[in-house]
């Protein structure tokens, strides 16, 4: 049993672990830059320390910095949340040198994955489909063109070290190419400090559908069934459901499986996510793996019944897992709730919550870091919390989301929240007619 986990993160994941550790008995450290002196969860810990300015790079990405507050607190594991260092191989590492537990899997199977060729190889020798595209990085404009034409257009170009859409550019035609190539590289290197680029088939109007999974260090892996995550703007989920209103039995079988092997490939241990593009033929192909815990974790929790960051902590403490699979037992739906403004290209709104007042009642959860008075900072991901519902039908979730969302005030910045409410009330969304160019044609009343 780990005695105290410094959590590296901040907002509503940070709290969410904290609250897992104080029921398994273990004490806690939050990490915080000056911004983030009054969120709750360097409230809610059992100990806190500052670890530089507002920006990420000064504070939260800061490795030196985060190695100093876990040992003079004595934390003997570090648990990474998702974003900032959850997925470098290198903290992991210097964690591990250390002799403090990096909560999540070890750094050559982050490595393994977190390059996109790199996982796309390994998955075509563990017979995982994957989207037909090119062997290797591009090196050339010509060469992506020549690539383009064999291939067939559309296709989209990709960072390596991608993730959330940046540096990626689909292209339609030739002339595009040129202008698509340079752009992605640029971002990609801005984003990534990696400009590496490469070429993929663009699977049109597909399901992004993703498989939660779970392996222990002694060889076992198990899937945790799917979650629907179709409903995004420019690459960012804003919806997440499970199950998904597109999956068969078969369907889950087969994806379940493939997810497996890809898991099984590197040897996977912790919690996981195989992410697959699906399309309107329910054919899957897989596009990435996230090695971590993901934002929308919770969805899973709620229709399994099941605690993944206690899954997660028990792993990384040497816990056999049971290796049986799950299905859903219920329908749950996710909305994330961002200090966002829908009306205007939905821009940041930071500043502060002048009141709120968030929803109750039977089969629904809110996951936030937030209160009245306290200020969303400019410097990081502008989600307020996760607002999710639970019933025993797809229909009875959407409707105890409309319920929950109408009571849902937040006042002193703009929110996600009239979004969410005209989405609820769309017959195309309520009948399950959606795939990832859904809010292309979504115009907002």
């Amino acid at each position: 049993m780990f005695k105290k986990i410094l959590i590296a993160n901040r907002g509503e994941i940070a709290l969410r672990v904290i609250r897992t550790c104080r029921e398994m008995g273990i004490k806690t450290v939050a990490v915080y830059s000056t911004a983030d002196r009054d969120s709750l969860h360097v409230k809610f810990a059992d100990e806190a320390v500052c670890i530089g300015k507002p920006q990420s790079a000064e504070s939260y990405l800061n490795i030196a910095h985060l190695m100093a507050a876990a040992e003079i607190t004595n934390a003997d594991a570090v648990h990474p949340g998702y974003g900032f260092l959850a997925e470098n191989p290198k903290f992991a590492q210097i964690c591990n040198d250390h002799g403090i537990k990096f909560i999540g899997p070890t750094p050559d199977m982050i490595n393994s994955m977190g390059d996109k060729i790199t996982a796309k190889e390994t998955m075509i020798k563990a017979g995982v489909p994957v989207v037909p595209g090119g062997e290797g990085l591009l090196q050339s404009v010509d060469e992506a063109k020549s690539l383009a034409k064999n291939m067939g257009y559309p296709v989209i170009i990709k960072a390596t070290a991608g993730g959330g859409g940046k540096g990626m550019r689909i292209v339609w035609e030739d002339t595009e190419m040129e202008k698509a190539y340079d752009t992605a590289k640029l971002e990609a290197a801005a984003s990534f400090k990696n400009d590496g680029i490469y070429m993929e088939k663009y699977v049109e109007e597909p399901r992004h559908i993703e498989i939660q999974i779970a392996g222990d260090q002694y060889g076992t892996i198990c899937h945790l069934s799917e979650r629907d995550c179709s409903i995004q703007r420019r690459h960012q989920k804003l919806v997440e459901e499970s199950p998904s209103p597109f999956m068969t039995d078969e369907l889950r079988y087969k994806m379940g499986e493939a997810a497996k092997k890809a898991a099984g490939a590197i040897n996977y241990e912790s919690v996981g996510t195989v992410e697959f593009l699906v399309d309107k033929d329910r054919n899957f192909y897989f596009m990435e793996m996230n090695t971590r815990i993901q934002v929308e974790h919770c969805v899973t929790e709620e229709v399994i019944n099941f605690d993944l960051i206690k899954e997660q902590i028990k792993i990384a403490m040497g816990d056999r897992i049971s290796g049986a699979d799950y299905i859903p037992m219920n329908h749950a739906i996710e909305c994330r709730i961002n200090a966002e403004d829908p009306y205007n290209d939905f821009r940041p709104s930071p500043g502060r919550i002048t009141s709120l007042n968030q929803p109750g009642g039977h089969g629904v959860r809110v996951d936030s870091h937030v209160y009245a008075g306290y200020v969303i900072p400019p410097y990081y991901d502008s989600m307020i919390g996760k607002l999710i519902t639970i019933a025993q039908t797809r229909q009875e979730a959407i409707q105890t989301m409309y319920r929950a969302l109408s009571e849902y005030v937040i006042e002193g910045v703009k929110t996600t929240i009239p979004f969410h409410l005209q989405l609820m009330q769309d017959e195309r969304f309520r009948s399950g007619d959606f795939n990832t160019k859904f809010l292309d044609r979504f115009e907002l009343k």
